[in-house]
């Protein structure tokens, strides 16, 4: 791989972050990790993320309003959602506003990696 980017891994559960922080460095590319939004928000990690995954049920921002958030602010940055709780009426409004993928979990490495890929498809590069 000669491009490396930056994924941002948004989620409230310690054991997942590092999980997806080591399948993403196995990739080639850097993983910061975030327990929250508004602590991904606060250390301005979106102007260095080329793709963000987050969780949609977290404490205080939820992973939808991360979204809105960002593309209100108008930022662009492909963002994939994972959760627990795979309502329809979640994954409609996360894919409405432009979510590279949906998971539940569990769900497989190889079905993370397809999400990145095709997130980092549209993706420049990040200095």
């Amino acid at each position: 791989m000669s491009h490396y980017f930056t994924i941002s891994i948004v989620d409230d559960d310690a054991s997942v972050r590092q999980a997806l922080g080591s399948l993403v460095r196995s990739l080639g590319h850097d993983a910061f990790l975030y327990d929250s939004a508004e602590h991904f928000l606060g250390a301005g990690a979106v102007h260095v993320s080329s793709v963000v995954v987050t969780d949609v049920q977290m404490p205080g921002m939820n992973g939808i309003e991360l979204q809105e958030r960002l593309r209100r602010d108008g930022h662009g940055v492909p963002v994939i959602f994972i959760t627990a709780f795979p309502e329809e009426a979640l994954r409609r409004r996360a894919m409405a506003g432009g979510a590279t993928c949906f998971l539940a979990k569990p769900f497989e490495g190889d079905a993370m990696i397809r999400c990145i890929e095709t997130a980092l498809a549209g993706a420049g590069r990040v200095a």
